[in-house]
């Protein structure tokens, strides 16, 4: 019998239908069991723990590219570590166990454990740092929206291609004092502004559904491991997103560039962020518009996952009762 390893493709209905969504599922029921405790580094640590033991159960043989942070400063699901049986296909993955620390800790909405997978090299292997991103949802023309433009030109040309007023498009922004500038931007036009404290995974994903979510486009700074997952997803439901990477010392620039990474400027574009055959899994740890949160009954735990894959634009919703409470989370 042949030992050769399986390519993605024989595999990955498998990994779509059932494993994948075993791992998020696992981290998301061990955060949300820390759910309103205000501790952010224990709510994490629990669904890093629970991702890692998934993870080393998938029939592949993985590296995160996206993770908890570089090696030496992140003990658990760093960039570069590897994960799987070892036997399957190689593959890049991108996660973030608790995406929404915060969020988690004070039980707000919006919290979920998030990752992605792919064929090895096909997403972004980029340092722990902060990125630049800008995300349009869906049926609009390639190259509508542009990171170097200002928000006003943004949200016009958005406006103008949505054949509405200025004033009924929103925007969807972290509620940081550097954004400031775009926030006060974005009201001078009379735009309207969702800011949200935690969680730009969802924010970017919520503009794919703008009836739904109200939504329009998501532009500011946050994490580049959340600006991979964004990008992975959007890879799957359609939309367009640019990043770019926040190099501004130079130690980031020569982490960066131990990666790989020469232009500390350049754009990236959601093809190149998350190319290939991408397959997208995220578990609600707290309700919100995307996915409801973990429920416990007294004899079954509720989860819901939505699990997606590019290279068929499928999505599927998966609604799940766990009953084996000792052995769950």
């Amino acid at each position: 019998m042949s030992t050769q390893p399986q390519s993605l493709s024989a595999v990955i209905d498998r990994i779509l239908t059932l494993e994948i969504v075993r791992v998020t599922e696992r981290a998301a029921v061990a955060a949300a069991r820390q759910r309103g405790c205000g501790d952010e580094r224990a709510a994490d640590q629990a669904a890093v723990d629970a991702m890692r033991r998934e993870l080393n159960r998938l029939p592949i043989d993985g590296t995160v590219v996206i993770g908890e942070g570089e090696r030496d400063k992140a003990p658990m699901l760093f960039i570069g570590e590897k994960v799987g049986l070892g036997t399957g296909p190689q593959v890049d993955i991108a996660l973030d166990p608790l995406e929404g620390t915060t969020i988690c800790a004070k039980d707000l909405p919006n919290s979920l454990a998030v990752i992605a997978i792919a064929e090895a090299g096909s997403l972004l292997n980029a340092p722990d740092v902060y990125m630049d991103k800008i995300a349009i949802g869906p049926d609009y023309p390639d190259g509508l929206v542009d990171i170097d433009a200002s928000p006003r030109d943004n949200i016009e040309k958005l406006a103008k291609e949505k054949g509405v007023p200025v004033h009924e498009v929103t925007a969807c922004v972290l509620d940081r004092p550097r954004h400031a500038r775009i926030i006060e931007e974005i009201r001078s036009i009379g735009a309207s502004i969702r800011l949200i404290g935690d969680g730009d995974i969802a924010g970017v994903i919520h503009t794919t559904d703008t009836e739904e979510t109200g939504i329009d486009i998501y532009m500011g700074i946050g994490g580049a491991p959340e600006g991979v997952l964004a990008a992975a997803a959007l890879r799957c439901i359609g939309g367009q997103m640019q990043g770019r990477l926040v190099l501004d010392t130079d130690e980031k620039c020569e982490r960066a560039k131990r990666m790989g990474i020469e232009d500390p400027d350049r754009v990236y574009s959601m093809e190149e962020m998350a190319k290939g055959d991408v397959l997208f899994a995220a578990t609600g740890v707290t309700d919100g518009n995307l996915l409801d949160g973990v429920k416990f009954g007294k004899r079954i735990i509720e989860t819901e996952t939505v699990v997606m894959r590019s290279a068929t634009q499928t999505v599927r919703t998966i609604r799940a009762e766990h009953r084996m409470f000792a052995k769950f989370g």
